[in-house]
């Protein structure tokens, strides 16, 4: 899936020399295409840091793909500078005037918080009641995959005595739709303080659960029609960015274990195993398959 972005894009040089497929505007304009239009809402910090990441894991196929990142109005990012997101970021709004056919809303380092806490709650979950109407996917990473069950099924989260941090091996039980071609066995990266327990889903039949893992719980679930998806890990995370969780806040001094199934001996000093990279992108290849297959040609305009 070859995304096409913006060469000036910060993004567009890293996943370049990574071996990424992306196609500058103006070589996308010249092929009789419609691209997919992914709407990337980063609630993440390091914003430039995530769209490498995300464009990543949705790159490198033979659809094209339009990604459009989305900023809140009701928030003001203190670690991206504001150039930045004039220049590549719109509003949600602003997006759904040509349409969305999906949409990903990473996590956010605000799980301690009750949800209604949040400052641009009332915004976010606008966003997720407009995204279950007229988008045809929506893929919720950890914390936003919290928020929305919380949001459309009043489940809420649970804090846990100790945070869930490393890399995991989790089990499924089809190979179908998301999972198609995942192995029976397979490794996910998880971070975070809270969970929401499979007891309180299979209460639920809006939800079912596709993956979970005996030491790290669920790892992913999606509504019957598929139209929403909620992922309590981060497959998009990249060799180093748990140990790089590990060393800021080991540095401040927080405490904080070693994340666990990741360093060679649980030897901090040694370069992580990447165990994750195959499956996070065939778990992305297949939610792209999948909205390419369900969308219209036509997309309605909201706005």
């Amino acid at each position: 899936m070859p995304i096409t972005i913006p060469n000036s894009l910060p993004a567009f040089t890293i996943l370049q020399e990574k071996g990424v497929f992306v196609m500058d505007i103006h070589r996308a304009e010249s092929q009789d295409i419609r691209p997919l239009r992914i709407g990337i809402l980063i609630l993440m910090p390091k914003k430039k840091e995530t769209e490498a990441q995300i464009l990543r894991c949705i790159g490198n196929g033979p659809l094209q793909i339009e990604p459009i990142f989305l900023k809140l109005n009701s928030h003001t990012s203190k670690n991206t500078d504001s150039g930045h997101l004039e220049k590549f970021y719109v509003s949600f709004s602003e997006a759904l005037k040509n349409g969305l056919d999906g949409l990903i809303i990473t996590g956010a380092p605000v799980e301690k918080l009750d949800f209604e806490e949040v400052d641009y709650w009332t915004e976010l979950t606008q966003i997720f009641d407009i995204s279950k109407k007229y988008i045809t996917s929506t893929l919720f990473l950890c914390w936003s995959a919290q928020a929305a069950l919380f949001h459309f099924y009043k489940i809420s989260k649970k804090n846990l005595s100790q945070k869930v941090f490393g890399i995991f091996p989790h089990h499924h039980s089809s190979c179908r739709f998301l999972l198609r071609g995942v192995d029976d066995e397979f490794f996910a990266p998880h971070s975070r303080h809270t969970e929401v327990s499979s007891e309180d889903l299979l209460h639920t039949s809006e939800v079912e659960i596709l993956a979970e893992s005996e030491e790290a719980g669920i790892y992913l679930a999606a509504s019957p029609d598929r139209s929403l998806v909620y992922c309590f890990g981060h497959p998009e995370y990249d060799r180093t960015t748990l140990a790089d969780e590990y060393w800021r806040d080991f540095s401040k001094g927080i405490p904080i274990d070693i994340p666990k199934h990741y360093f060679p001996d649980d030897d901090s000093s040694q370069v992580p195993k990447l165990l994750w990279r195959s499956n996070a992108e065939t778990l992305y290849r297949n939610w792209i398959n999948f909205i390419y297959q369900t969308t219209p040609y036509k997309l309605p305009q909201t706005f």
